[in-house]
C-alpha cells in the first residue's frame, strides 16, 4: 500500500501545482460566493467546501498508494457495484430540485452516487477497451462499447439527471479515441448524433413529438440561444443565463472585488456557489481572474495528456484519458453555459463548484492520474 520513494521522482510538479492552485482559488471564491446564501450562517458552505477538499485529498492519496494495474482485475466488480449504487438511489434516495439523485449520509449530508459512478465507469471501461485492443476499427466493433454505457446512463436519466448522462458520453468518446477507434468514425457518429438531437427537438416543438424529458430540461436545451425568448421575457427559463451574463460582463477587466459583486451578494444570480460559480469569478475577479483560472485548467489538462502519453501501458493511458475527458467536458459545458454558449445542464465546474460528491469523485479521478504518473515508463505511442 505504500508508495516507493523512488517513484516520487516521476511526480509531475506542474500538474500538482495546477491542481492545488485551482483548489485554493476555489476556496477563496467560495468564501465570497457562499456569504449570501444562508444569511444566518454565511460561511456554512465555505466550511463544508474545505471539509470536502480535505476528504478529497485524502481519497486521492489513498488511490495513489494502490497499484493501478490491479484495478483492472476489479473492473467488473466495480461495474456491478456502480449499477447497484444507482439502483439504490431510485429506491431509497432523497428528492431535491425535481431529481431523486441523493442518498443521505447522516452528519455528512447527502451523497450523489452518479458522481462516483463516473470514476467507476472510467476504471471499468478502461479494462473493457484493453480487452478489445485492435478491434475498434468498424462501426459494429463500437456497438459493445455503447451497450456498456447504456445501463448506468438509463438509471441516471431515470433520476432524472441529463447533465451527468452527457458527461458519460464525453468520457466514452474520449476513451474510445485513445483505445483505437478511428477519429473519422467517432467524428461521424458525434455529428450524426448532434444532427439527430436537433431534428428531434424541432419535431417536438413543431409537431409535438413526445420526449422522455421534463419541461425544464427541454427549455434549457433551447433557451440559451435567446434567453429573452422564453415566453416570459427572460424571467423564467432564460433568467439564469441572463443574470450570469450580467455578472460576468459587469466584472470588466479586474472585477468588482471579493464580496463586492452585486449579482452575487444580492442573490440575483441563482446557484452562484454551485453551477454558476464561474460567473462569480467573472464578476468579482474580472477578465484577469477568469483568464487565470482557465490557464490553470489548461495546465492541468495539458500535463494530464502528457502523463497519458508517458503511461507504461494502455490501461494507464485510458485511466488518465477518461479523467481528462471528464474534466474537459465539465469545463467546456459549465463555462459555456455561464456565458450563454451552451445549454444549462446542471454540470458543475470541476474541482471548483461546491458539492461534496463532485469534489470527492474528481479527486479520486485525479488520484488515478497521479497513480499512473508515478508508475510511468516512457514509451513512444
Amino acid at each position: 500500500m505504500d508508495v516507493d520513494r523512488k517513484l516520487l521522482k516521476n511526480l509531475d510538479i506542474t500538474f500538482l501545482f495546477s491542481l492545488l492552485a485551482i483548489l485554493t482559488m476555489s476556496a477563496v471564491v467560495l468564501y465570497s460566493a457562499s456569504a449570501s446564501v444562508i444569511p444566518g450562517d454565511p460561511y456554512y458552505y465555505f466550511r463544508k467546501h474545505l471539509m470536502w477538499i480535505g476528504i478529497g485529498l485524502f481519497g486521492a492519496l489513498f488511490v495513489v498508494t494502490l497499484n493501478y494495474s490491479q484495478l483492472g482485475r476489479m473492473s467488473w466488480y466495480l461495474y456491478g457495484l456502480n449499477l447497484l449504487m444507482l439502483l439504490a438511489v431510485l429506491v431509497i434516495g432523497d428528492e431535491a430540485k425535481g431529481a431523486q439523485a441523493w442518498i443521505r449520509l447522516g452528519p455528512l449530508g447527502t451523497f450523489q452516487p452518479s458522481e462516483l459512478s463516473k470514476v467507476f465507469m472510467i476504471i471499468s471501461f478502461a479494462q473493457f477497451l484493453v480487452a478489445r485492443q485492435g478491434k475498434l476499427e468498424r462501426l459494429r466493433d463500437l456497438i459493445p462499447c455503447f451497450l456498456f454505457f447504456v445501463p448506468p446512463m438509463l438509471l441516471i436519466l431515470k433520476q432524472p439527471d441529463l447533465g451527468t448522462s452527457l458527461v458519460f458520453l464525453g468520457i466514452m468518446f474520449g476513451m474510445m479515441l485513445i483505445g483505437g477507434a478511428k477519429p473519422s468514425l467517432l467524428a461521424g457518429i458525434i455529428g450524426l448524433g448532434l444532427f439527430s438531437v436537433v431534428g428531434v427537438l424541432l419535431a417536438h416543438f413543431r409537431w409535438g413529438l413526445p420526449l422522455p424529458l421534463e419541461e425544464y430540461q427541454l427549455m434549457r436545451l433551447v433557451v440559451f440561444l435567446n434567453p429573452y425568448n422564453d415566453g416570459f421575457g427572460g424571467r423564467k427559463w432564460g433568467y439564469n443565463v441572463i443574470q450570469s451574463q450580467v455578472a460576468i460582463g459587469s466584472g470588466h477587466l479586474w472585477g468588482r472585488g471579493l464580496t463586492q459583486g452585486s449579482q452575487v451578494q444580492l442573490n440575483f444570480l441563482p446557484e452562484h456557489h454551485t453551477d454558476f460559480i464561474f460567473s462569480v469569478v467573472g464578476e468579482e475577479l474580472g477578465f484577469v481572474g477568469a483568464a487565470a483560472l482557465l490557464l490553470l485548467y489548461f495546465l492541468l489538462i495539458y500535463r494530464a495528456l502528457r502523463i497519458a502519453l508517458e503511461a507504461k501501458d494502455l490501461f494507464g493511458a485510458l485511466l488518465v484519458t477518461g479523467t481528462t475527458s471528464m474534466i474537459v467536458f465539465h469545463l467546456l459545458v459549465n463555462v459555456g453555459m455561464t456565458i450563454g454558449m451552451m445549454p444549462i445542464t446542471g454540470i458543475p465546474l470541476p474541482l471548483f463548484s461546491f458539492g461534496g460528491s463532485s469534489m470527492l469523485a474528481n479527486m479520486l479521478a485525479i488520484g488515478l492520474v497521479l497513480n499512473v504518473n508515478l508508475r510511468r515508463q516512457k514509451i513512444v505511442f
